[in-house]
């Protein structure tokens, strides 16, 4: 089989009715981000006056500076994530397979706060965050594959519960060794999607976007992989070719969530599942995974300003995301 068929296009009656379903989560996705930013604190009518050139320079540094930037970086985290988790599972064909239990996303994590203590790049870096984050994912993948080498990728989680083990240890003794240096630490070691600014927004959105294309167009090839290896090398398919180059995609996309947010946890591993369950694909799971995080965060705001009475002492997006994860992660672990 070549690679054209491998990468097809559905038939035009799935596109349409896939194209549908993204359709109506993208009206869902518009709802959450209204509600993210009313909750912000950013009324729609002072967005409105933005856009239509109305506002005063005190609401469009508001709106255009804090509130605007936190959504879509909760927007663009959250797509990466899920289609992350999306091509993880279809390629290790384990409904468990997700982002932060391959050791991509602590190797991401490890990989930026190795760079910051080197002072390989400035902390407000954006090009050298994802360098870094691609690195160090790069290296939790490879430690999770050299751990599994020759064994069923069925198994691969669990070999990645053990790198990922491995490199949140070699974490802490990076935080233990100069915790001077890492103040905003928990940023990256919990997740977080405020504080972000333009440059990073900017950055990081070209290559999300490049890389959910890429996972859209490989689309048939996780078709492919899924059933089976022999399924796959009886179609034409290299499974072992096939199966590096879903995981490269997989790897660049969590490196560009975690260059902006942080260790998210769990949007990769709900958001697949959904999507399935709505019968979609790659497509489906950014938007899924956009909506959840952009939820998350919301969620996280008023949680934020019930205990604390103001907005400053917020609760991390990530807490919110592992508590709901971790409920999943019971249901789906007693399911099997």
């Amino acid at each position: 089989m070549t690679l054209t068929r491998l990468t097809q296009k559905p038939e035009s009656g799935t596109r349409t009715a896939g194209f549908g379903r993204v359709a109506r989560a993208a009206a869902l996705l518009s709802l959450v981000a209204a509600t993210h930013l009313l909750v912000s604190g950013q009324p729609l009518g002072a967005i409105a006056g933005l856009l239509d050139g109305a506002a005063d320079g005190q609401t469009e540094k508001i709106v255009w500076e804090l509130g605007v930037p936190r959504l879509l970086t909760a927007l663009l985290t959250g797509a990466a994530l899920g289609v992350s988790g999306y091509v993880l599972q279809a390629t290790l064909r384990n409904p468990l397979a997700a982002p932060e239990f391959s050791g991509v996303n602590p190797g991401a994590v490890l990989g930026i706060l190795g760079g910051l203590t080197l002072g390989l790049f400035p902390a407000d870096s954006a090009a050298g965050a994802l360098l870094a984050a691609l690195a160090g994912g790069a290296l939790g993948g490879g430690i999770t594959w050299l751990l599994s080498a020759g064994r069923d990728p069925a198994n691969l989680v669990v070999h990645g519960l053990l790198g990922s083990a491995l490199l949140a240890g070699l974490t802490t003794m990076l935080l233990a060794y100069q915790p001077s240096k890492f103040g905003n630490a928990l940023r990256w070691l919990i997740g977080s999607v405020d504080g972000r600014v333009w440059e990073h927004l900017i950055f990081a959105s070209w290559w999300i976007a490049g890389g959910i294309v890429l996972a859209w167009a490989c689309s048939g090839m996780l078709a492919v992989l899924s059933p089976s290896d022999d399924h796959a090398a009886s179609l034409g398919l290299h499974p072992a070719i096939g199966r590096a180059v879903a995981l490269a995609v997989a790897i660049a996309l969590t490196a560009g969530a975690a260059s902006l947010s942080g260790a998210i946890a769990f949007v990769g591993l709900i958001a697949p599942h959904v999507a399935r369950r709505l019968g979609g694909r790659v497509l489906t799971a950014a938007v899924i995974g956009a909506i959840a995080l952009a939820g998350a965060d919301t969620f996280a705001q008023v949680a934020g300003h019930l205990l604390n009475g103001t907005h400053r002492l917020g609760v991390p997006t990530g807490v919110i995301t592992a508590l709901a994860g971790s409920a999943v992660l019971i249901r789906l672990g007693r399911s099997q």
